[in-house]
């Protein structure tokens, strides 16, 4: 792989700043999906290992 020229910050900057980007990603999803649940809308149910129990 190629590196590219990097812009003045360290790689260890560039990678603490990915970091943060997904957890605050991730955070978002996690408050949208219990906002979901807390109002009583279905979810996704991807993560319901229940709904297809007994099939």
């Amino acid at each position: 792989m190629t590196q590219k020229p990097s812009s003045g910050k360290s790689s260890q900057e560039t990678r603490e700043d990915r970091l943060k980007a997904a957890l605050k990603a991730n955070m978002a999803k996690r408050k949208a999906q219990a906002r979901a649940r807390a109002a009583g809308a279905p979810d996704d149910g991807k993560d319901n290992k229940t709904a297809n129990e007994g099939s």
